[in-house]
């Protein structure tokens, strides 16, 4: 599976740079996902779970609470800002 580069920022700094194979929020009109190549666009978040699949066939779920922001996907790189995104602990 192809990767892109993601990004989560907070007022209090970054909470994530690197590759993913796919990050899944929810924004306002619901759950969304997004893979590599999708197209640019830009939306509001809400309240939610974001999971962020990694490794090379993204076998491996990173999960956070994402409290809103904002989502924007361009041609080079995923961008999440989030006034609180806080991960869940991995068990």
């Amino acid at each position: 599976m192809k990767n892109f580069k993601l990004e989560i920022a907070t007022p209090d700094g970054m909470r994530y740079d690197d590759e993913a194979v796919q990050v899944s929020v929810r924004g306002i009109g619901g759950d969304l996902a997004v893979l590599a190549g999708h197209i640019p666009f830009c939306t509001a978040l809400g309240d939610g779970e974001c999971r962020i699949y990694i490794g090379e066939d993204g076998s491996k779920i990173k999960r956070a609470s994402c409290g809103g922001g904002m989502l924007m996907v361009t041609k080079d790189c995923v961008r999440i800002l989030s006034s609180d995104f806080e991960w869940k602990s991995e068990k």
